[in-house]
């Protein structure tokens, strides 16, 4: 039955014009396509409840249905979640066209706290650059519902994440979640849900911790959890984040101001779930954590849509087949990954890294860990703007970086540089590329991981210069212009050039790997280390 629904939609068909066409949404329901999963919900008029399309339960009748963009509207219509596919769980969009991208961003911005630190909802409206008129319009016309609603279901869905996904005390949630006391977190779940914080607990089982709380993350399949490591461990700032096998760690504090702690991630291929383990002193933070988490691992990514445009190039279409759960990587920090992006200017990627370090061990913050390896947070941009760039310049930085370094971080802590998601990234890109020291390239590399903008494209790039030439885009021109069939999803172009040069490099290991003992590899053809070292100047940081 799937299959023969996957021949009739199109993967974006449900969501591109912002309305729901009933019959498809059915037939992908019927499916239990998990294809659309987040991207519609289903509010079964029988039973009053709203499910995920790849919920296990009976199929209900086409009449009996009502579908939505969002839980909160589903919500908004009397709707209650299901207790079987847990609608708090399902990924989120990955924010394309503005609409989405304010929705997402507007959703982000209560999952982080921002209303709870004094910000009304004009207030978040001036934020995203828009009047409130028209980001109540932008917010309704995509996600359904208006903005004061989202809000309400938003802190309700994460409460109800956090009572049946983990260990912490009722206090920890209410607080986490945005409701401020347990009385008013008990009361809106008994007249939304008509349940109470004890009997939703009594129908799950937290996932296992040692030394702190655990939680699930879900995500579309497939998800190249080892190549989405292996980025990450090469680029991992020592004393901060670590890889070990299939598990991420690292430290993290939300604000300068808050307590510090630790998480660690791994998943399991083929299960749709990412399993989190963090430090109990993180929980007043859990909704940002979550949040941070799934921007990192791009889990929100739908891996069928981007691979339908991006294989049908023959240039790419070798990666995509091969590996078509790549994932753009983000970070959790976004001042950690410009300062990232600025060591990486000119050098290769062991020599950024080995820079990172020496700036995170002299100026980060020194934490205690149960994991081996992890003990400092990174540096707060107030303490690098302080400490100057001929301070900088000591820890082996060329002067043109250290002032780079110390101006971004003077602005970063007067709150000027963006260095978050947007819901303008072009205008943001612009901002970033005003700061001396600051081109292109590297501005493009902040949007890809720090902005979370899919279509961020690094132009410059050595490899992805190369392999446009390759397709015959011999002129910088002529490769923009190939490139404009990759959008909107040109971020995610990069991330399958870059991983052409690792399979290149794969097939040349294997090749040399296969000779005879007589036979001795040529260094230039078939040595990965020497191929980096060619292309790794000014090449993805």
């Amino acid at each position: 039955m799937a299959e023969s629904v996957a021949r009739v939609l199109h993967p974006t068909a449900i969501f591109s014009a912002m309305h729901l066409d009933h019959d498809q949404c059915h037939a992908a329901l019927a499916a239990r396509d998990a294809r659309f999963d987040g991207v519609f919900f289903t509010g079964v008029k029988t039973t009053g409840v709203y499910c995920r399309p790849m919920c296990p339960s009976r199929t209900p009748r086409s009449r009996n249905c009502r579908f939505f963009a969002s839980s909160a509207s589903a919500e908004a219509a009397g709707f209650r979640p299901c207790l079987r596919c847990r609608p708090e769980r399902a990924p989120g969009q990955s924010p394309v066209d503005q609409p989405q991208r304010v929705a997402a961003w507007a959703v982000q911005q209560i999952r982080s706290g921002s209303l709870r630190a004094g910000m009304s909802l004009d207030s978040l409206a001036s934020a995203s650059g828009l009047s409130p008129r028209h980001f109540r319009r932008l917010v309704s016309d995509t996600l359904g519902v208006a903005p004061m609603q989202l809000v309400q279901t938003t802190r309700l869905l994460i409460a109800k994440h956090l009572l049946t996904d983990t260990s912490l005390h009722i206090t920890d949630i209410a607080l986490a979640s945005g409701f401020g006391s347990v009385r008013r977190l008990q009361g809106t779940l008994k007249s939304r849900y008509a349940l109470t914080p004890t009997q939703l607990r009594a129908r799950s089982t937290p996932p296992p911790s040692t030394g702190g709380f655990a939680f699930t993350l879900e995500y579309r399949e497939p998800l190249d959890w080892a190549r989405l490591l292996a980025f990450l461990d090469v680029r991992a700032i020592p004393g901060v984040e670590i890889v070990q096998g299939l598990t991420y760690a690292r430290t993290w504090r939300i604000s300068p101001r808050a307590k510090p702690g630790w998480f660690r991630a791994s998943a399991s291929p083929g299960t749709g779930r990412l399993r989190v383990e963090c430090a109990e002193i993180l929980a007043p933070h859990a909704a940002a954590l979550i949040g941070s988490i799934r921007r990192l691992f791009d889990l929100d990514a739908r891996p069928d849509v981007i691979s339908s445009v991006l294989g049908a190039d023959p240039m790419l279409e070798p990666s995509v087949r091969a590996n078509p759960g790549l994932r753009v990587p983000g970070c959790v920090d976004g001042f950690e990954l410009a300062c990232r992006a600025v060591l990486g200017q000119q050098v290769s990627v062991a020599a950024a890294r080995t820079l990172a370090g020496r700036v995170a061990g002299t100026f980060g913050e020194p934490i205690h860990t149960p994991i081996a390896g992890l003990t400092h947070l990174t540096p707060s941009p107030r303490t690098l703007a302080t400490a100057g760039a001929s301070t900088l310049a000591k820890l082996g930085l060329t002067g043109a970086r250290a002032e780079c370094l110390a101006r971004l971080a003077a602005r970063a802590d007067a709150g000027t540089l963006p260095l978050l998601a947007t819901p303008e990234p072009e205008a943001a890109i612009a901002t970033l590329r005003d700061n001396p020291g600051i081109g292109d390239w590297t501005a493009q590399y902040i949007a890809m991981r720090a902005l979370r903008w899919p279509d961020a494209f690094p132009a410059g790039d050595l490899v992805l210069r190369r392999m446009l030439a390759r397709a015959g885009a011999l002129s910088p021109k002529a490769a923009l212009l190939h490139a404009e069939r990759w959008r909107p999803w040109r971020a995610y172009a990069a991330m399958h050039a870059w991983n052409l040069l690792t399979l290149d490099s794969e097939r040349a290991r294997s090749a040399s790997e296969g000779l005879t003992n007589t036979q001795t590899p040529p260094r230039r053809a078939h040595s990965p280390r020497a191929r980096t070292r060619s292309t790794s100047r000014k090449a993805h940081a």
